[in-house]
């Protein structure tokens, strides 16, 4: 039997059911998104009405969303285990840095969403304070709107930086990913659905490393240019 000094440690390997965790952010996700934005309108209105005829579709769609951060951050596992000792301090930095503020946004527009509809559902026998609603309402999609995906796109710039200057991923990938950014940076502001940008980036990057992960298992590094 070895002794503390002498015993035997193993280095830990990403799982290969980690691969998948990109697939199933970039599903939940957009599930979770395309029932919240069905149930609550795009434009800010004096109508509440959405808040007792989305209820279903929005309590739905908060039930998924925690599901769908836990793959993300498994997502942000698989990216930087590929990177390995390529990974640059910088932009990783601004990487990992982007992507947890990205999600604990989402999350607090979805936790107020979550508070508008129960403080509603509450409300009974008297007349509602309209105005809570209205600011709840307003906050969630501007945080939603403007900071979150605005950190999606960082995520994605620095990413993409680091791909082309370590050749890790194709470059007609890394262009996609510049392109689509940018539609992040820019329109987001006009359509609401462009949102839906990010998690189907998320779901192709996945699918790309789950490819590469069964053509080449052996291989540590995806691609090259």
């Amino acid at each position: 039997m070895l002794n503390n000094t002498e015993k035997e440690y193993r280095r830990l390997s990403t799982p290969r059911a980690a691969a998948i965790a990109g697939i199933l952010f970039g599903l939940l996700f957009g599930a979770s998104l395309i029932l919240m934005r069905s149930a609550i309108p795009a434009l800010v209105s004096a109508d509440s009405s959405w808040a007792q005829a989305g209820a279903v579709k929005i309590n739905i769609a908060l039930g998924l969303m925690p599901f769908a951060g836990i793959a993300y951050l498994w997502f942000i596992g698989v990216v930087r285990d590929k990177l390995g000792e390529l990974e640059d301090k910088f932009f990783s930095t601004v990487f990992f840095g982007s992507s947890l503020l990205f999600l604990a946004m989402v999350f607090i527009s979805m936790a107020i969403a979550g508070g508008i509809l129960y403080t509603y559902q509450m409300i009974t026998g008297e007349t509602p304070d309209y105005t809570v609603i209205y600011f709840g309402r307003a906050l969630m999609l501007h945080i939603s709107n403007v900071y979150a995906l605005r950190m999606a796109g960082v995520t994605m710039i620095s990413l993409a930086t680091i791909w082309i200057r370590t050749g890790l991923m194709p470059r007609w990938l890394t262009v996609v990913t510049y392109l689509l950014a940018l539609v992040l940076l820019v329109v987001i502001n006009y359509s609401p659905w462009v949102t839906l940008v990010f998690p189907a980036w998320v779901l192709l990057i996945s699918l790309f490393i789950l490819w590469m992960r069964l053509k080449h298992p052996d291989v540590h590094i995806l691609a090259s240019n």
